[in-house]
C-alpha cells in the first residue's frame, strides 16, 4: 500500500496574509468545511491572541462536525524572559478548543540576536517550555522551525538544537520552514536528509515561493523525508505566496506514489481550488497547472490532432484525475481538427465545405479583433447560428444609453431598450451606475418575464482590451464578460469602435448563451 503523507492546509492562516486576500469568519468557516471534505489532515484555523477574527472562527469552529481534519491553532514561542503559563499567546491557543497547536520559533541565530534581542540559549528555552506547556495541556504540538534553511546554512548546529529542544519537550512533528522561500531543491534535499540523521520526531515541509520553487522544494523535501506537508490552495501567501496545494497533492499522488487525500478525493481538486477563489474573491490564473482553465487547452492545430489520436501526445496526466476538462480552442491558429472537436463537443454534424466556411468565417473575425478561444460562448453561438441552427429567441429594436454629467453631482446613465420577443414588443428602461450596467439592467428588466432564467444569472467580470492603441480614442476595443449562474460560467466577447457597442454585442450573446444552456437542459435525454 501507498506510503501515507500528512496534508497540513494553512489557506485560511498563511494564504490570508496574501495581498488582497481578506476572508471573513464565515468565508473561513466554509472553505474549512470544504477542506475537510477533501481530506487533508490539518487545517490551520488562525492565530487566536494576535486576531480576535480568529479566536471567532475558533468559538464557530465548535458548532461543526468535521469529518477528519484536525483544527489547528497557530501561535509563537513565549517571550523572553517571560513564562509559558502566563503567555498570553500561549493561553489564547488553550483558549481556542482545539486539540492541535502549531508554534513558530526561531532557529536562526541572526534572528534570535537582532529580532528577538535575546541569547542563543534562552532562545532555546522559549521553545522547549512553550512546547511543554501545550503538550502539558493534553495537546498535540507541531513546531515550526521558522527559517530553518537559511539557519541551519548559517549555524547548522545551532539549527539543529532548536529541533532538538522541540522535540525532548514532546512536540508530535518538526516542520523545516523555508520561509525566505529563497533555497533551491538541491539544499533542502541535502539539509533534510541530515536532519533526519539527527532527530527522530517525524518531520514536515513548509515552503514559500519567493525563487518560484515552493513546489519543487517540497516534493525534493517529501523525496528526502519529510512527511508533513504545508501549503495553501491556489499558493495564497505573503508576498509570492506558499507552495501550491493545488500542484503538490497531484505531483505525489499521480507521479511519486503517494497517498495523500481519501480514494477519489483527488479528482475533485479542481472544484476546490475555483471555490476558494470564489470565496475569496480572486480570479485565478487561467495557465495555473493542473486546476486551471488552461492547463489543458489546446489551440496549436497539430497539438489538437494529436492529441485526439492518443491524450498523452501532449497531455502528462488525464484531466479528470483532478477533476479537469480538456478545451479546444478555436482561433486564427486552429485547423480543422480543432473545429472537429468543437463540433463533436457540441453534437453538430459538419460537411467539409461547412467546416472550411466555418474556419474562414473564425479567421476573418479574429483579423476584425474577435478572439473566441476567450469566450466559448461567443464561439458556440456564432458556429450554430452559422449552421442555421439557431435564433436569437427574441429580436432587438433598438438601444440607446444616455449619460448626463452636470457640475458638482456625479454622473447618471440610463438606457432604453426595445424589444420583440414573439409577437410581443417590450419597451423599457432602467438605471445603473454606468452606460454598461444600466443596458444590463434595462435587458434583464425587458426578459426576465418571459425568460426568468435571465434573473439566475449574473454578470462576474468585465474587461476591455484596446486593439488599435495608435488611434488612441478612435480605437477598436475588445469586450470580454464572463457571466456565471448555479451550474458554472461562460464568457463573451464583442468588438467595435464604439465602447457601449462593443459591451453590448458581448451582453447580449452572454443573455443569449444563458437561453441556450436552458434550451438544452430542458430536452430529454
Amino acid at each position: 500500500m501507498a506510503e501515507k503523507l500528512y496534508i497540513y492546509d494553512t489557506t485560511l492562516r498563511d494564504g490570508s496574509q496574501g495581498e488582497g486576500i481578506s476572508l471573513s469568519v464565515e468565508d473561513k468557516i466554509k472553505i474549512a468545511a470544504r477542506l475537510d471534505r477533501l481530506g487533508v489532515d490539518y487545517i490551520e484555523g488562525g492565530w487566536p491572541w494576535a486576531n480576535p477574527k480568529d479566536m471567532e472562527f475558533f468559538r464557530r469552529a465548535r458548532e461543526v462536525t468535521w469529518r477528519q481534519a484536525k483544527l489547528t491553532a497557530f501561535g509563537r514561542t513565549r517571550k523572553p524572559g517571560g513564562r509559558a503559563d502566563s503567555d498570553p499567546n500561549l493561553l489564547a491557543i488553550k483558549e481556542a478548543g482545539v486539540k492541535t497547536a502549531a508554534l513558530f520559533g526561531k532557529s536562526w541565530d541572526l534572528h534570535v540576536t537582532a529580532a528577538l534581542e535575546t541569547t542563543l540559549e534562552e532562545n532555546l528555552a522559549m521553545i522547549a517550555d512553550s512546547v511543554a506547556f501545550l503538550v502539558a495541556a493534553g495537546m498535540e504540538v507541531i513546531y515550526d522551525a521558522e527559517h530553518f534553511f537559511d539557519g541551519f546554512k548559517a549555524n547548522p548546529d545551532y539549527a539543529l538544537a532548536t529541533l532538538k529542544a522541540a522535540a525532548a519537550a514532546g512536540a508530535g512533528w518538526v516542520v523545516l520552514c523555508d520561509t525566505n522561500g529563497g533555497c533551491l531543491p538541491d539544499e533542502v534535499a541535502a539539509i533534510v536528509t541530515r536532519v533526519r540523521q539527527e532527530i527522530q520526531v517525524p518531520l514536515g515541509i513548509h515552503a514559500h515561493n519567493d525563487g518560484d520553487l515552493a513546489v519543487a522544494n517540497t516534493l525534493a523535501a517529501v523525496k528526502a523525508g519529510c512527511r508533513q506537508v504545508q501549503g495553501t490552495i491556489n499558493g495564497f501567501g505573503e508576498r509570492c505566496g506558499n507552495a501550491n496545494l493545488c500542484s503538490v497533492l497531484p505531483n505525489l499522488e499521480l507521479k511519486m506514489g503517494y497517498r495523500c487525500l481519501p480514494p477519489g478525493q483527488l479528482s475533485h481538486l479542481t472544484e476546490v481550488s475555483r471555490y476558494v477563489s470564489e470565496i475569496a474573491n480572486v480570479v485565478p490564473p487561467g495557465n495555473q497547472p493542473f486546476v486551471g482553465y488552461s492547463a489543458f487547452a489546446h489551440k496549436g492545430g497539430i497539438h489538437v490532432s494529436a492529441v485526439l489520436k492518443a491524450s498523452q501526445t501532449y497531455e502528462h496526466i488525464s484531466p479528470h484525475l483532478v477533476g479537469n476538462e480538456r478545451r479546444i480552442l478555436v482561433s486564427d491558429q486552429a485547423g480543422a481538427s480543432n473545429l472537429r472537436c468543437k463540433a463533436e463537443e457540441l453534437g453538430v454534424e459538419l460537411s467539409k465545405e461547412k467546416e472550411q466556411a466555418l474556419i474562414n468565417g473564425i479567421k476573418e473575425m479574429e483579423r476584425r479583433g474577435y478572439q473566441f478561444e476567450g469566450a466559448d460562448a461567443s464561439l458556440e453561438l456564432f458556429l450554430r447560428k452559422t449552421l442555421g441552427e439557431y435564433r436569437r429567441p427574441f429580436e432587438v429594436e433598438y438601444v440607446k444609453t444616455l449619460v448626463e454629467k452636470r457640475p458638482g453631482r456625479e454622473a447618471t446613465s440610463e438606457a432604453i431598450v426595445k424589444l420583440k420577443v414573439g409577437e410581443q414588443v417590450v419597451h423599457t428602461a432602467a438605471e445603473g451606475n454606468g452606460p454598461v450596467n444600466a443596458m444590463d439592467n434595462a435587458l434583464r428588466k425587458a426578459l426576465e418575464e418571459v425568460f426568468p432564467v435571465i434573473g439566475r444569472m449574473r454578470l462576474t467580470d468585465y474587461k476591455v482590451r484596446v486593439l488599435d492603441e495608435k488611434d488612441a480614442t478612435s480605437a477598436r476595443v475588445r469586450v470580454l464578460i464572463e457571466s456565471r449562474d448555479g451550474s458554472g460560467s461562460w464568457n463573451t466577447v464583442g468588438v467595435s469602435t464604439n465602447i457601449i457597442e462593443a459591451s453590448w454585442e458581448a451582453l447580449l450573446d452572454s443573455m443569449e448563451y444563458a437561453l441556450l444552456k436552458q434550451s438544452r437542459n430542458l430536452k430529454p435525454n
